[in-house]
């Protein structure tokens, strides 16, 4: 295996691996258990996985893969805060998008080649591409996996 797909593969197994532990992790949660808080005053555990949903669902159109499947998420759990929005999706209506947004997601991932993972992502301009090569669609892999990661530790606080 060349070097470059040897670091892509360990990035793409990595995401993969968050992605399953948080779908494990939220998707045996009951609705009860889902309205656990971080801590006191603080996000829900449904509020933190219906935010992660939202955020991967944004990388659809960032990455170029296509439109967003759930773009009511947005109001639900990213440009609003915990408990603001009336209503917001239940466990297993977020289990499904949750469980589509990532399934498409993987589908574009495991056919790129080197080269396409280096490919700018839509929200950088040809010229400050040229200028900043570095981003890229694998940075942003990079950093959503962290991302990922970070409010997985938070949710295996309360859980």
């Amino acid at each position: 295996m060349s070097p470059d797909i040897s670091l892509i593969d360990s990035a793409l197994r990595t995401w993969k691996s968050n992605i399953d532990r948080a779908g494990k992790l939220f998707g045996a949660l009951s609705e009860s258990e889902l309205q656990r808080e971080i801590a006191p005053g603080k996000n829900r555990l449904l509020y933190i996985w219906g935010h992660l949903a939202a955020v991967n669902d944004a990388l659809l159109p960032l990455l170029g893969v296509g439109e967003k499947l759930h773009p009511e998420l947005d109001a639900m759990f990213l440009s609003n805060p915990d408990r603001s929005q009336q209503k917001i999706l239940s466990g297993e209506e977020l289990k499904r998008a949750w469980e589509e947004i990532n399934g498409s997601l993987w589908a574009a991932f495991s056919k790129w080649t080197p080269s396409e993972w280096l490919q700018k992502h839509t929200s950088v301009s040809d010229a400050d591409f040229t200028k900043e090569p570095h981003r890229n669609r694998f940075t942003i892999l990079l950093g959503r996996t962290s991302h990922l990661a970070y409010h997985l530790g938070q949710a295996n606080l309360v859980v």
